[in-house]
């Protein structure tokens, strides 16, 4: 089974600070991921001063006020995109950032960001996939809040590209309800579009990020902050630099545990094989040229000898030795 690539999507949970940005490059990096991903944005080509916050928004900032003045709180600037890139190649893991914009994303082409990550939101807006797909590199897309039909009007305009697209099954509902989840769209996806599959995780906790491991997901992202107790629209529902270590560590646990698809004892079992299976062995005194019996011959743990499974065989053939009870059968 190849490799999971686990994202720690740090998205705006910086809350606007290149400091703590970089804090979280340090801690998904410490905790094992392959990537960090934010979001780049121009608040003013991504809201109108009219757009109302999201439920979610509202709870967890605590803050009145519009979708955009939140948004504008949370912008990082392009020459701080490009000092967090420069910092991730330092740390040796890669970036990754979503742009929510045409400008954005052109802009994340220029600095060198080699996938381009299409987030759910934006799965319906023509003018942005066309751009996307003119780019020609690989696409990992999330379907949150999508039709099938949506995602294979979407994939139309990006396969123009021919590039490799995944995608990532995920509800974009804040913290996602386990009712919600619904991970066996997976499936359905991969059936559907013949295309690589992956899932993003809104829940709360670990386990259904490390089951779509199990079940065949090429991409796990995640959120992750320094502490769910900070202000802000995504913190809550996000993991801790421990917990995402947790979460890494045993989707590679589930990873290891796959194997090869192959049935067949590994190495350890057949260590153990000798000692665990029965062998043929006396089930009372036998004298040389008795019959084998079924009363008299069973299969008991001892050193290796006669399998079993030549019960019937033996039976009616002489012995060619005295045996005592519980002496292992030789041939």
């Amino acid at each position: 089974m190849s490799s999971v690539m686990i994202i720690a999507e740090a998205g705006v949970n910086h809350n606007g600070d290149l400091i703590t940005a970089k804090r979280l490059i340090d801690a998904a990096k410490e905790a094992g991921a392959d990537a960090v991903k934010f979001q780049t944005y121009r608040a003013d080509l991504l809201a109108a001063p009219s757009a109302k916050k999201a439920d979610y928004q509202f709870e967890n900032t605590g803050k009145n006020g519009s979708q955009y003045e939140m948004l504008k709180e949370l912008e990082l600037s392009y020459d701080n995109f490009k000092e967090l890139f420069t910092y991730c190649n330092d740390q040796n893991i890669r970036f990754l950032s979503s742009p929510f914009d045409e400008i954005s994303m052109e802009y994340l082409d220029h600095l060198g960001v080699e996938i381009i990550k299409i987030p759910s939101g934006e799965i319906t807006n023509y003018r942005y996939l066309k751009k996307a797909a003119a780019l020609k590199k690989p696409i990992i897309l999330s379907t949150g809040m999508s039709t099938i039909e949506e995602i294979k009007e979407a994939l139309n305009h990006l396969d123009e590209g021919g590039q490799e697209i995944t995608l990532l099954h995920c509800s974009s509902a804040y913290p996602t309800p386990m009712e919600d989840v619904n991970l066996n769209a997976m499936f359905h996806l991969k059936k559907a579009f013949q295309k690589k599959v992956g899932y993003s995780d809104h829940t709360m906790g670990i386990e259904v990020a490390v089951a779509a491991t199990a079940l065949g997901a090429c991409v796990i992202e995640k959120h992750i902050t320094l502490d769910k107790t900070m202000a802000g629209p995504d913190h809550k529902l996000s993991l801790e630099p421990k917990e995402f270590k947790l979460m890494v560590n045993s989707i590679r646990n589930i990873e290891t545990a796959m194997g090869t698809g192959r049935k067949a004892p590994s190495t350890e079992e057949l260590k153990n094989r000798d000692y665990v299976r029965k062998f043929l062995v006396a089930a009372k005194e036998i004298k040389k040229g008795d019959l084998f019996t079924m009363d008299n011959l069973c299969a008991k743990r001892c050193s290796p000898g006669i399998s079993p499974m030549r019960l019937v065989s033996m039976v009616g053939t002489p012995s060619n030795r005295d045996y005592k009870t519980d002496e292992r059968i030789e041939t």
